[in-house]
């Protein structure tokens, strides 16, 4: 049976936690008050800090804002993973994410 996407970050994050790094960087999923969601992981010590991400972006405009009610953005700004999302998409935000993180997307 496939782990969960919660299931799977939690396993990502444990996996990255040496006693030291997770008291700098972590991670983070806060809702915004666009309504959506945004999820920041820090990438610094980790194995993705050099690997190549393609932006992910739906709905959003040129300055990363949203233009339509179904929206999309993810990136990587200033060494951290940034997704965020109308209110219907966290899930899609960590799996989009996870897959790249685990090598099976962008």
């Amino acid at each position: 049976m496939p782990a969960d996407a919660l299931s799977r970050l939690s396993h990502w994050f444990a996996a990255h936690c040496d006693g030291e790094r997770e008291h700098q960087h972590g991670l983070s999923i806060v809702s915004t008050d666009n309504p959506g969601w945004w999820v920041m992981i820090d990438l610094h010590g980790t194995e993705l800090a050099p690997k190549a991400f393609a932006p992910v972006s739906d709905g959003v405009g040129p300055h990363g804002h949203p233009t339509a009610e179904r929206w999309l953005d993810c990136r990587i700004k200033d060494n951290a993973w940034h997704g965020a999302g109308d209110a219907t998409r966290l899930k899609q935000i960590v799996e989009i994410f996870l897959d790249w993180a685990e090598g099976t997307g962008s």
